[in-house]
């Protein structure tokens, strides 16, 4: 599976170890992340920090294993999708069009968001984490 995931999804990931991070991390798909919206995930740091307990050096290290498994795409990639994107999805959330843009910047790919705003749109199948974990594990419920 080819899923671009939004930035909460990473954040999820990083701030406890959840099937949200096993799922990155064992599944074997392909993760895509807008490299021009790596700033949020800075912005959120602190609280990262502060919500998984983990200190400056293993928040690095867990963000570096993470992105292990997540091919951050560059902005010249995204650029020429945008406006496509924000044609469905500017007068909804503005925040979501760069997601939208690097999905249909990428073949065959799908989004991995629990945002309703990218469901908006149907030029792009979205998925729900708890989609996705049913997904990977059949039998289990999300952590």
């Amino acid at each position: 599976m080819i899923l671009v995931i939004d930035t909460n999804i990473l954040l999820a990931g990083l701030i406890k170890n959840s099937m949200v991070r096993k799922i990155i991390v064992e599944s074997g798909w392909e993760f895509y992340y807008p490299e021009m919206s790596f700033h949020e995930v800075r912005k959120y740091k602190d609280l990262v920090l502060e919500k998984s307990g983990m200190n400056e050096e293993e928040y690095a290290e867990l963000l570096n294993q993470l992105l292990k498994h997540i091919t951050l795409v560059p902005e010249e990639q995204i650029k020429p999708k945008i406006e496509e994107a924000n044609k469905l999805l500017g007068k909804v959330d503005l925040d979501d069009v760069v997601f939208l843009a690097t999905a249909f910047s990428i073949e065959n790919s799908k989004i991995w968001s629990d945002d309703p705003h990218l469901e908006k749109q149907n030029k792009v199948r979205v998925f729900k984490t708890k989609h996705i974990v049913k997904l990977f594990f059949p039998e289990e419920k999300e952590n």
